[in-house]
């Protein structure tokens, strides 16, 4: 890499680590401005919302940073076309192809950013965020949400409502199908510890068992189950997909498929994460069009309002489409890559024009 390619390449991540900075201060300070209320609740304490804003901040940097990377980089070149560096780049026979793979090298640096913090630091630490919350303000809570998960192993269906602890789930119901996929039993456990080899002891636990014309109540106790659905596997099923890494949520595929289930909500976000980290490589090449066309001197405040306008509206697409594939019933790989793919047909376009 030349002394040039370092430059440029040093003013585009310098601009986006400082559109990071402030945007992770504002939204740090709107987290914790939304804990507020529950604090005081439990030992819940402005300590404990100090740090639940701070682990969070990983998570808000990797959603953020297609966002960014097209701010960042509107102001690291567009301070360059300012100062006319960019002009003498050009006359020394820089062409806009060579300029476009220098701001990709900057591009590529974000993505690996992006793919550590989506793949090894964000969820670990919003899920400790959440743990350390939850335990704090309540001795038993829910992670799962409305119904909580839905799982099916061979004749069983389990249906756990929310999970207190890395082995502890909350209320489980068990609906037990014989092979003509007629319902057999039906159990509920008010709460469920998994053990090992896959057992699960199953606390408080009735049931009623349907044979022929008569139904057989069993009365509350203990229940030793055994399944071949583990408590991590139950610790992914509860998580809301977009929180999930891509290999977890590729574990999530892979088992709905074997069962015969519906996994486009996985795919779909499966794919979209795959999507929105390639979308930063050309969120910076959007840079080059505008900065060597109507915005050359156009002032810092004009490209920050571009950069918001066109990285907002991309968010708010990616938004819009998420439930598309189940309601309608449409291909999710397809969905989840269009934002990206109407960006990349943009930002190509505009560099063609460029040149």
């Amino acid at each position: 890499m030349s002394v040039l390619d370092r430059y440029i390449v040093r003013a585009i991540l310098g601009a986006v680590v400082l559109v990071v900075l402030v945007v992770l201060a504002l939204g740090g300070l709107f987290v914790f401005i939304d804990q507020q209320s529950d604090i005081g609740t439990g030992s819940y304490t402005a300590l404990g919302a100090f740090w639940y804003t701070l682990l969070n901040l990983p998570q808000l940097a990797y959603e953020l940073l297609p966002i960014v990377a097209l701010i960042g980089s509107l102001l690291g070149l567009g301070t360059l076309a300012r100062g006319s560096e960019l002009t003498v780049i050009r006359a020394t026979g820089v062409s806009v192809g060579r300029l476009a793979l220098i701001a990709l090298t900057a591009g590529l640096v974000l993505v690996i950013v992006e793919v550590l913090l989506g793949e090894f630091l964000a969820p670990p630490l919003q899920q400790a965020a959440r743990e350390q919350k939850a335990f704090s303000r309540l001795s038993n809570v829910s992670f799962g949400g409305g119904s909580g998960a839905w799982v099916r192993d061979g004749d069983l269906i389990l249906n756990v409502a929310g999970q207190s602890g890395e082995r502890q789930f909350g209320s489980m119901q068990i609906f037990e199908l014989s092979p003509q996929h007629r319902l057999q039993a039906l159990g509920h456990a008010q709460r469920a510890t998994a053990l090992a080899r896959g057992k699960w002891l199953l606390g408080d636990y009735t049931e009623s068992r349907f044979e022929g014309d008569t139904v057989t109540t069993r009365p509350m106790g203990q229940r030793l189950l055994e399944s071949n659905v583990s408590a991590g596997f139950l610790g992914l099923a509860v998580e809301d997909p977009k929180q999930l890494t891509s290999r977890a949520l590729w574990r999530l595929i892979s088992y709905f498929r074997s069962n015969d289930l519906d996994a486009r909500e996985y795919l779909f976000a499966f794919w979209s994460r795959i999507a929105r980290t390639v979308a930063i490589a050309f969120a910076v090449l959007l840079a080059i069009p505008f900065v060597l066309g109507s915005l050359r001197s156009a002032g810092a405040g004009t490209r920050m309002m571009l950069g918001l306008i066109i990285g907002i509206g991309f968010f708010l697409l990616q938004r819009l489409i998420e439930s598309v594939p189940v309601v309608f019933n449409l291909n999710p790989v397809v969905l989840a890559w269009l934002p990206t793919a109407l960006l990349a047909v943009v930002t190509l376009g505009l560099l063609a024009r460029a040149r």
